[in-house]
């Protein structure tokens, strides 16, 4: 099994990237946003969920004219949403997963006409489900950090002005991705919860489109140039990521100032634990990152990348350039770069991960 796998920083100066829909507590109005976080005992840290990470890269792969994606459309039911659940076509599909249920509606001719119809082989609807290639975790900010509450107000009409608060924070915020390049372009029939990527309908245009067939594992394969675009789509989304919240008054930049990347075999990832922090400020742990090159070094395929951006942290990016990384090839550059070196490495190794 071979994955990309990569730690990221986003630096959130002065932001409010997820908001939760509570209430602030003991607010002075009754019009409030208060931010998601976790509370310890040694403080609140502030956090992006992964599904709200992942709707930036959606959102970013969709709406950016230098990458090309091919997104599936969402249909809304009452009380439920889904997509298309067609991984052949939709590349949203394909490498960021689906679930799609026959609708319980009598009616057929209530189900939008234009999604991929749901069979079994005796014509009877079915489900279909399929686990996201990619795993992003939770965005954590890397120290507790006081909370700040701003007390602004709405004074534009006539009358009082409208007050409302709202609570923003000073965080970096650390996360993982993980993109199980097996699975990517790879889609089961199994009857099996997140298996049974494909139907008799899904089997057909598989078999139209011409395939692999790999019939001992109960899967279609798309050949490696396909395979590969849609990767490397992915990738460039993940370097030029945006979104999140208050964005209007906190604009905030959250593609990685930091991001650390490799192809590696299995899907445990070596780079969790590469910076610490001193009074809130990342801290980069050189001796950590040399021992972990050491560790991880029959793991790695490609070489490591660590993409840092220009004049963040200046002082932690020169203990990084200066580790001794013993024969384990490393590359110094800028985020994303870092992402465009893991798409050329594989374009040239796809022997590596597409076996």
């Amino acid at each position: 099994m071979t994955f990309i796998t990569g730690m990221l920083l986003i630096d959130a100066p002065a932001s409010a990237l997820n908001n939760s829909g509570e209430p602030i507590p003991g607010a002075r109005t009754d019009n409030t946003s208060s931010v998601k976080s976790i509370r310890t005992a040694s403080g609140m840290y502030p956090y992006v969920s992964a599904q709200a990470v992942r709707y930036w890269l959606r959102n970013t792969l969709e709406t950016s004219e230098e990458i090309t994606w091919h997104a599936s459309p969402v249909h809304r039911e009452e009380k439920v949403a889904y997509t298309d659940a067609n991984p052949l076509t939709y590349w949203d599909d394909d490498l960021l997963g689906y679930m799609r249920a026959p609708s319980k509606r009598s009616k057929k001719d209530e189900v939008d006409p234009g999604l991929t119809p749901l069979e079994d082989e005796q014509g009877k609807p079915t489900t279909v489900t399929r686990v996201s290639p990619l795993r992003v975790s939770t965005f954590v900010s890397i120290a507790p950090v006081t909370i700040t509450v701003d007390y602004s107000t709405m004074s534009r009409q006539d009358g009082d002005p409208v007050p409302y608060e709202h609570q923003f924070y000073r965080a970096t915020l650390q996360g993982l991705i993980s993109l199980d390049l097996g699975m990517a372009g790879k889609f089961y029939y199994r009857r099996r919860t997140g298996f049974q990527n494909l139907d008799a309908v899904r089997r057909a245009l598989a078999e139209e489109s011409q395939l692999e067939h790999l019939e001992a594992e109960k899967a279609y394969r798309f050949g490696r140039d396909e395979r590969l675009h849609r990767v490397q789509s992915l990738l460039l989304g993940l370097s030029r990521l945006q979104g999140g919240a208050k964005q209007a008054t906190h604009y905030t930049d959250v593609s990685p100032a930091v991001a650390i990347l490799a192809v590696t075999t299995g899907g445990n990832h070596p780079f969790n634990y590469l910076f610490k922090e001193r009074n809130g400020v990342p801290q980069f742990q050189e001796q950590v990152f040399a021992t972990t090159l050491d560790d991880a070094r029959d793991q790695l395929l490609s070489p490591v990348y660590v993409g840092w951006k220009p004049g963040y942290l200046p002082e932690e990016q020169a203990k990084a350039t200066q580790v001794d990384a013993d024969g384990v090839q490393v590359e110094h550059v800028s985020p994303r770069a870092a992402f465009e070196g893991i798409a050329d490495w594989l374009a040239q190794h796809q022997e590596a991960w597409d076996a």
